[in-house]
């Protein structure tokens, strides 16, 4: 692809390479826009901007102030001091041998809970939920009256909870979402939000996590902790080849 020259300033030109390199500096959220028509447009217009102050600055000799040369040092001590973290932590490497040793060690930590699939109706009384549930029991389908009768937001959507493990919900509604046999009504059930009818649709029993599904997340948990080691255990070397006085 050319290289097009968009603008020139001071005899410096400014390059579609130029621009592109910009916009790969922005959060991700924003290079949509600024690799538009419009906003290339707009990056140019920043990028002369910028250049103008820049051949300013150089005029009026700021470079050669002590303000410049103290800023200067500081970005240069941010630099060396993360190139020196980078060049140090660059030794650390994690094989795919470990990965699965940790799986194989570990096993028990990468297990999905027991989990069902439900839906509920819920309403403000017994008395309309024992009605509710008879209606159901005769022939209307339970998506129909969750819309019908149900107070939740679920209702919409035919009183859909979807998938949840045990944890989720009130202690009353999950006793008898997981003790339910699938396709059965409950009883109404009570809770601090009302009078629940509930419908368990699938059952999901406790299941290992195969180790194609977990070995990216373990890499970089490993990564990360020998990252953090290496960094302290070289810091304390450091601390014995320098001077430091706290």
């Amino acid at each position: 692809m050319e290289n097009k020259v968009l603008a020139k300033v001071n005899g410096r030109e400014i390059t579609q390479e130029d621009i592109q390199l910009s916009i790969e500096r922005f959060p991700k959220e924003k290079q949509s826009f600024l690799s538009s028509e419009e906003g290339q447009r707009q990056l140019l217009e920043q990028l002369v901007a910028f250049e103008l102050y820049y051949n300013y600055a150089k005029e009026i000799n700021l470079e050669d102030s002590e303000e410049f040369k103290e800023r200067l040092e500081i970005v240069k001590r941010d630099i060396l001091t993360q190139m020196a973290v980078d060049k140090a932590l660059s030794e650390v490497k994690v094989s795919e041998e470990e990965v699965a040793s940790y799986y194989e060690t570990n096993k028990h930590m990468f297990i999905d809970g027991e989990s069902v699939v439900a839906r509920h109706i819920l309403v403000d009384s017994e008395e309309l939920a024992r009605e509710v549930q008879d209606k159901v029991k005769n022939g209307e389908s339970f998506e129909s009256a969750a819309e019908k009768y149900s107070s939740c937001p679920s209702k919409a959507q035919g009183g859909n909870l979807g998938r949840f493990e045990r944890g989720q919900m009130v202690p009353e509604f999950e006793e008898v979402a997981f003790e339910l046999e699938v396709g059965v009504i409950s009883e109404p059930v009570k809770t601090q939000f009302g009078f629940h009818i509930i419908k368990v649709e699938d059952k999901q029993e406790p299941k290992a996590k195969s180790f194609d599904e977990v070995k990216g997340m373990i890499k970089a948990q490993l990564y990360q902790e020998r990252q953090n080691y290496k960094y302290m255990t070289f810091v304390e070397e450091l601390k014995n080849k320098y001077s430091v006085q706290m």
